[in-house]
């Protein structure tokens, strides 16, 4: 079986690094949010934790519709 896009497997690859980045990214955040004692790290660690889970939901939906759309 032969692709027929010679650049669909980097795409996908792009798609998924971008996920695991953001599940990263959550992760850390969390962990800032529950485990330091300083206010102000908290409150980062929370807008981090938000950030990511927005960059999970939007970023790759959004490649793969910039990918799809033919060039005008």
């Amino acid at each position: 079986m032969t692709d027929s896009d010679p650049t669909a497997r980097k795409r996908w690859l792009a798609i998924v690094a971008t996920r695991i980045a953001g599940a990263a990214g959550a992760v850390f955040g969390l962990f800032l949010a529950a485990k330091v004692t300083v206010l102000w790290i908290q409150i980062l660690g929370g807008a981090i934790l938000l950030s990511a889970l927005y960059m999970m939901a939007v970023v790759p939906r959004s490649l793969a519709h910039k990918w799809r759309m033919p060039d005008a």
